[in-house]
């Protein structure tokens, strides 16, 4: 049985099928748990295992992966330190369930796209790359990372009232500076996800990642 008292976070953790390389790290939104991104994950990449932690920090009762002290103002030394917690239970989770840490793609929404970012910034060799779903830039690193050979999918809300495109482009800036092979998405929609997201990431793990779209018959 795995050892999941070596584990900081609550989470789910589904294997893939048999032959799939890839796992999806499933990083939730302000007020959402472990289980609220696995049917998106289940829908973009069928195949693929799923490890969805659930954000340690609470805001009035409401999960999260990292403190802010105003709307779109982020506590930077806690983000810093929940960053490195988070990369920590991925390498220990590789190790309990048996999958390539080498071989994982995060997929994050709002807050958990804001943490995915950070861990591209701060950790990099956490990730093969990260689905970015409604980011903006959490943070700016005293040293830029190297981030060749990273992909990164981000998809922004053209009414988007919570995060200002500024903030978002300033990421995509970022993020290719730093050598990340980025594909930018604006969507037709707000702060939620819609069936042009899934969509999207369906596409992008097809390119980038060679991820079947369906399970095999």
């Amino acid at each position: 049985m795995p050892n999941t008292d070596a584990l900081a976070f609550e989470h789910r953790y589904q294997p893939g099928a048999p032959g799939s390389r890839v796992t999806l790290l499933l990083l939730h939104g302000t007020g959402g748990n472990e289980s609220d991104l696995l049917p998106l994950g289940s829908a973009v990449a069928p195949q693929a295992a799923l490890l969805s932690p659930r954000g340690n920090v609470l805001e009035r009762g409401m999960p999260r992966f990292f403190r802010r002290l105003a709307e779109g103002v982020f506590d930077l030394d806690d983000l810093t330190q929940r960053t490195y917690e988070l990369a920590d239970f991925v390498d220990a989770a590789a190790r309990t369930y048996g999958f390539d840490a080498a071989q994982v793609v995060g997929l994050g929404y709002s807050n958990g796209a804001n943490i995915a970012a950070s861990l591209l910034l701060l950790r990099p060799q956490v990730l093969a790359g990260a689905a970015l779903l409604r980011p903006m830039l959490p943070l700016v690193p005293a040293t830029p990372p190297d981030l060749r050979g990273k992909h990164v999918l981000i998809a922004a809300g053209q009414h988007d009232s919570l995060v200002p495109a500024s903030s978002t482009r300033q990421l995509a800036d970022l993020l290719q500076q730093s050598g990340a092979d980025v594909t930018m998405q604006w969507l037709s929609a707000g702060h939620g996800l819609t069936s042009a997201d899934v969509a999207t990431v369906i596409r992008w793990l097809a390119d980038r990642f060679r991820i079947p779209t369906a399970a095999a018959p």
